[in-house]
């Protein structure tokens, strides 16, 4: 099978929080450099010459440059950035060196590093990458595109009962970029108004619907190398007000635990921002621990929103609906179970950072300390530093 073809077709083929993370981050990081590595969490064995075909894959990114429409479209749908930006955007080229390939039998190893502004792009479709490339190189049949449609529109017309809004957040993982079309496009046709998005830039544009994002981990990982574990929170939402000034208001919880977040959320971050994101652990105790948090600062809950978006399927959203009526706002990232729901067994793979190098630092290694410790990174000298620092039970 040939293998060479562009597999990312756009360069804004990617989530919509690495653009605005790129953009804080150009404005207040300049010279900070990061590197990042992928964690094969399935174990998945890579065919003969997967690195050989990752590699052209890569090379050919290069080529991708923003065009004049899709600066035209952020322009008018994200107003808060600013017009220096779009315009570095569209001379932004992915520079190919800043990724290190070496597959030493069935076990790939893949590492990024440069200037972080540069860096922060390469995350996402390089894991679209590797999945698409996946599939084909090891011959696995996907169903068919009618059963991809019909699969999807079922599940929308089940969100849409539910009475709740659904974004769609499959572009890491999705099976590959026709899938990924086919199901942006059967949630614009069958999903309004439950459906309110996509984290996919280009597919938001090509299917006119918004895009849909913040930060990710990777922001308050940086700035724990940069100020340190115990004041990573605080400062990452403090430099995200700063940027945004009231837009892109929803906070990541679970880099250091959802319980250390909520200690430093105080009544000014609560209120800033527009509610936060659950992205490990139970769901239901963490709706619970949030809308505590709010009235016990006196914010009535119903007027913050809790987006989920931890491995979601149709059945655990339901739950969550009814755990969460009348108690707080909600909505819904659905991922992997809309971009690669094809009779084959998704991967499970993830790209973090691994070090970071602020202005006038060192080299850093960082970590994540999910709410499901399972999913942890980076080293377990610095997992234990960070835990003992922020009290946090060893495990």
């Amino acid at each position: 099978m040939n293998t060479s073809h562009q597999i990312i077709h756009s360069i804004l083929d990617n989530d919509f929080y690495k653009f605005t993370m790129q953009h804080a981050a150009i404005k207040l990081f300049p010279y900070a450099e990061a590197s990042y590595i992928f964690i094969n969490r399935g174990k998945h064995e890579f065919p003969e010459g997967f690195s050989e075909a990752l590699r052209l894959a890569i090379n050919e990114m290069a080529t991708l440059k923003l065009t004049k429409e899709e600066k035209s479209f952020l322009s008018k749908t994200c107003p808060y950035l600013d017009p220096t930006y779009l315009d570095f955007l569209q001379g932004y080229h992915f520079d190919p060196s800043e990724v290190k390939i070496i597959q030493n039998g069935k076990e790939l190893k893949v590492e990024i590093e440069g200037y972080w502004y540069r860096t922060i792009l390469w995350e996402v479709p390089l894991m679209s990458i590797i999945c698409e490339l996946y599939y084909q190189l090891t011959g696995l049949e996907r169903e068919s595109n009618d059963f991809v449609i019909e699969h999807t529109r079922e599940k929308i017309e089940n969100y849409k009962k539910l009475g709740i809004n659904i974004a769609e957040f499959g572009t890491r993982r999705r099976h590959s970029y026709d899938v990924h079309q086919l199901v942006v496009h059967t949630l614009k046709t069958y999903g309004e108004p439950s459906f309110i998005g996509t984290s996919n830039v280009h597919l938001a544009m090509k299917y006119n619907t918004k895009p849909i994002g913040t930060h990710a981990h990777e922001w308050f990982m940086f700035h724990a190398a940069k100020y340190g574990f115990k004041m990573a929170n605080s400062m990452g939402l403090e430099h995200w007000v700063d940027i945004y000034r009231g837009d892109l208001g929803i906070a990541l919880t679970d880099t250091y635990t959802s319980t250390v977040f909520f200690e430093q959320f105080d009544k000014k971050f609560a209120k800033l921002f527009d509610g936060v994101r659950h992205d490990s652990g139970d769901p239901l105790d963490f709706a619970d621990q949030t809308i505590e948090h709010y009235k016990k600062l006196g914010i009535n809950p119903l007027s913050k929103t809790i987006i989920f978006s931890d491995g979601l399927n149709p059945e655990k959203v339901e739950r969550i609906v009814e755990h969460c009526k009348g108690k707080v706002g909600i909505s819904f990232g659905v991922g992997t179970d809309f971009t690669n729901d094809v009779g084959l067994k998704p991967m499970n793979i993830v790209i973090k950072m691994k070090q970071a190098y602020p202005e006038g630092g060192d080299w850093t290694d960082v970590v994540k300390l999910s709410d499901e410790p399972k999913k942890h990174t980076g080293t377990a000298e610095m997992i234990e530093l960070a835990q003992r620092l922020l009290n946090i039970p060893l495990t």
